[in-house]
């Protein structure tokens, strides 16, 4: 079974830090760009960042550059979300997303509030 499962989500003080993880399943995962979503209450889903194949290239919406790290492990099949200085704008559901095949995550919850 094709899957996609995030792990990491909670509540966070501003100016904390969290991990977030995606765990692929049912697929050849080191043959697949990989991307991060988030989707806060109201708002449509936005794009967070995007990961080669082999993890050498990486982008990022401008929203979290430079707070944001993306990092992944073809052996192990999973892919990360390093998450620092988290601002309270940051607060959304976060869905990874991997291209070949085209296939989501259910989403974790991250929530910055003090």
């Amino acid at each position: 079974q094709v899957q996609l499962v995030e792990s990491g989500g909670e509540l966070v003080q501003p100016g904390g830090s969290l991990r977030l993880s995606c765990v692929a399943s049912g697929f050849t995962f080191s043959n697949s760009v990989m991307l991060w979503y988030r989707q806060a209450p109201g708002k449509e889903r936005e794009w967070v960042g995007t990961i080669g194949a082999d993890g050498d290239l990486a982008n990022y919406a401008d929203s979290v550059k430079g707070r944001f790290t993306m990092s992944r492990d073809n052996g192990k099949n999973s892919f990360d979300l390093q998450m620092n200085n988290l601002k309270p704008e940051d607060t959304a559901v976060y869905f990874c997303r991997a291209l070949s095949p085209d296939v989501w995550g259910q989403g974790t919850q991250v929530t910055v509030s003090s």
